[in-house]
């Protein structure tokens, strides 16, 4: 409730109800707020006064204003560590979220000259797919994996973790190089992440090895900038 008296500012008072209302689960993930009008309405103050507090709330990341369908509550971003190999799916499941993907296209491929270096291999597998988590999209991931390791690939795994494909049929993955840059978002890749041309993506890039040094699998990734934060830790 408001306290119009008091020395605390009007729209930091409306900037602690809105964050109330987030915390308390009342506005959730996604769902659209009352406009400006019915706000203003509500509380009894000016139009500006919510409009302060409401672009506060849109800096600090709380809120975000998208033109024309009004202000959304965003989506808290993942934090994601760099210094551990895990799984999409383990991270998910980590998270209580449920992980999941949608297969673009999975084919046989022969790989190009610097492929078939790193697998000793002419030929391929190469997979792409969408990494859902709850449903929502979060990246979109090209891998590719040496036909001569991974002869058969059952569909149900395309839609599963890798890792754990490849540990279950007797594979030591021991570890993995990777390199990381910021990207924007083409018509494709937008389309399929659900965000607007131009928006920023992370691409990761992967090879994953195993305990004989030997390459099983490279993967190209491109992480929504909206919905990751990527940790490290640094000693010294």
């Amino acid at each position: 409730m408001l306290k119009k008296d008091s020395p605390i500012p009007i729209y930091y008072q409306l900037e602690q109800i809105i964050r109330e209302n987030i915390d308390s689960g009342k506005w959730e993930e996604g769902d659209v707020i009352p406009s400006e009008r019915l706000l203003a309405e509500e509380y009894e103050v000016s139009r500006m006064t919510i409009r302060q507090a409401v672009t506060n709330l849109v800096q600090d990341g709380l809120l975000e204003r998208q033109k024309g369908r009004g202000t959304f509550v965003r989506r808290k971003k993942l934090e994601m560590p760099l210094m551990q190999m895990t799984s999409f799916s383990e991270e998910m499941y980590q998270r209580g979220m449920r992980p999941g993907a949608e297969v673009v296209s999975f084919e046989e491929i022969e790989m190009n000259e610097q492929e078939q270096e790193i697998f000793n291999d002419r030929r391929g597998r190469r997979l792409c797919r969408i990494r859902l988590a709850d449903n929502q999209p979060m990246a979109y991931e090209v891998m590719t994996v040496p036909s001569g390791m991974f002869p058969e690939m059952p569909e149900e795994v395309l839609s599963r973790s890798f890792y754990e494909y490849a540990e279950k049929a007797g594979m030591k993955v021991s570890g993995a190089s990777q390199s990381m840059e910021a990207v924007i978002a083409d018509e494709k890749l937008a389309e399929l992440l659900k965000v607007k041309t131009g928006d920023p993506l992370l691409l990761i890039r992967r090879k994953s090895l195993l305990e004989d040094g030997r390459c099983f699998e490279i993967t190209s990734s491109y992480f929504r900038g909206d919905r990751y934060i990527f940790m490290t830790h640094l000693s010294r």
